[in-house]
């Protein structure tokens, strides 16, 4: 098994939530990719530097989740800046099939609000 992060605003939380923190929501015509990072320190910057600043509640979130790890072969990865921001590029006509591998639960493992800090 090989363990992914997803930072994530509060509208697409309300959709993870709404599958019963078993799947992400489908990706919009824009946005041809659906990129969970390899590690938890990135997840965490993205949430808290990122999404607290541009989403209009000012909240961020990271979600754990597991696939298994020949199953995520198939999936390029990608160093985006410096060696910790890592993703994991899935095609979005593949999230559907990306979603029937999770193992177990989603879980949110952390939260931050941007107005509070």
């Amino acid at each position: 098994m090989t363990t992914l992060y997803r930072p994530v605003g509060t509208k697409e939380l309300e959709l993870i939530a709404a599958s019963g923190f078993r799947r992400f929501p489908p990706r919009l015509p824009e946005q041809p990719i659906f990129y969970p990072v390899t590690n938890e320190e990135y997840a965490v910057q993205i949430a808290r530097d990122w999404n607290t600043r541009h989403n209009a509640d000012k909240k961020g979130y990271v979600t754990r989740f597991a696939l298994p790890t020949d199953y995520l072969a198939r999936f390029d990865r990608k160093v985006v800046g410096g060696a910790l921001h890592e993703e994991l590029w899935v095609p979005a006509a593949e999230l559907d099939e990306f979603n029937t591998n999770i193992v177990g639960a989603i879980e949110i493992i952390h939260r931050f609000d941007g107005v509070a800090q």
